[in-house]
């Protein structure tokens, strides 16, 4: 406590002002929300961003393994027409190429040290389904 002086002779005492300003994670883990709001918050970590990219990896897997072996061989062999194909290739594209995008933001803001590597290896993915894609429109076209 310091003196101060004070007014008719009085002494008043003040004190220190202490750090009010708590950093931000301390901030959000002491809000109502708790610890759940200050992990949806958290900087996704290596780990988070190879599991992206294996699901990634895999959904663009599925759609090529569905393009290219169940729905022209098994298929038919099963009974389902061929006409679903395009339209389901589409729709298996388009989660790939989002899965795929979304790996990538995952990656940079993870600060992962291939990074670079793997968005080279999403854009091409990416790509190759775009085509992939484009075809499947044209033979539903057409």
């Amino acid at each position: 406590m310091v003196p101060v002086g004070g007014h008719l002779g009085r002494r008043r005492t003040v004190s220190p002002v202490e750090n009010v300003i708590t950093p931000l994670t301390d901030a959000v883990s002491a809000s109502p929300a708790g610890p759940a709001l200050a992990s949806a918050k958290a900087r996704p970590t290596e780990a988070d961003a190879r599991r992206a990219f294996s699901t990634s990896m895999l959904v663009s897997a599925a759609r090529c393994l569905l393009t290219y072996i169940v729905l022209p061989f098994v298929a038919p062999l099963v009974g389902i027409a061929g006409d679903v194909g395009p339209g389901l290739g589409i729709a298996i594209g388009l989660v790939a190429v989002v899965s795929n995008g979304l790996t990538i933001r995952r990656f940079h803001a993870a600060g992962h040290r291939w990074r670079w590597g793997y968005t080279a290896i999403a854009v091409c993915v990416i790509i190759g389904l775009s085509v992939l894609m484009v075809q499947d429109v044209i033979d539903l076209i057409g």
